[in-house]
């Protein structure tokens, strides 16, 4: 009997230590990430990838590094449930108009089958113009340009409630120009499939 006693006391003070919080930062490819943790005792800066934090049930922060093994063990299940990353697309037009390039056209159905391929996805399409013309008229024709391209989704068998489309003019540029400038690669749509 003292045994199960000393044992049952021994797991319900290892229990008591275990902390109340943790975030763990997950390497994200290709980008540099950081989160603050911050805590009634306390914060910190998570900035390399598997650096923990793990927050007691008095607000105490302490930090640590973990690794993917110790990741995939302890949340391998919340892991699978989380949704792909999205998926990023650019297509290009002819000057002046909201015809597709060739190559581009030849790349769309690729698209499509990665879009379709995602279970409850959807399509967020964003035109752009280069820096030819005037202001409203490239609003407009960026407009033009995601509308297509979003039919075409839609013609090719993609459901219209989940494919939205927006333009940005000449607003967010690929290259950098002065006005006046044609540039190809500001003629274009940019696809994020989630």
């Amino acid at each position: 009997m003292k045994q199960r006693l000393a044992i049952a006391l021994a797991v319900a003070l290892l229990a008591g230590c275990a902390p109340a919080t943790r975030v763990v930062l997950l390497p994200q490819p290709g980008r540099s990430t950081a989160v603050e943790v911050s805590a009634q005792e306390g914060k910190t800066v998570l900035a390399s990838p598997y650096a923990q934090a793990e927050v007691s049930q008095r607000g105490q922060v302490a930090t640590d590094t973990t690794d993917a093994q110790t990741v995939e063990k302890r949340y391998g299940n919340v892991l699978k449930a989380t949704p792909a990353a999205a998926l990023h697309f650019t297509l290009y037009f002819t000057t002046g108009t909201s015809e597709l390039t060739p190559e581009s056209s030849a790349e769309l159905q690729g698209i499509l089958t990665q879009a379709t391929a995602r279970p409850g996805g959807e399509i967020f399409i964003t035109g752009h113009t280069d820096t030819m013309g005037a202001g409203p008229a490239n609003d407009a024709l960026s407009l033009k340009r995601a509308q297509a391209v979003r039919q075409l989704v839609i013609d090719r068998g993609f459901e219209a409630d989940r494919v939205v489309a927006a333009g940005r003019g000449e607003r967010q540029l690929l290259v950098p120009t002065a006005d006046e400038v044609n540039e190809p690669k500001n003629r274009r749509v940019e696809i994020e499939v989630r």
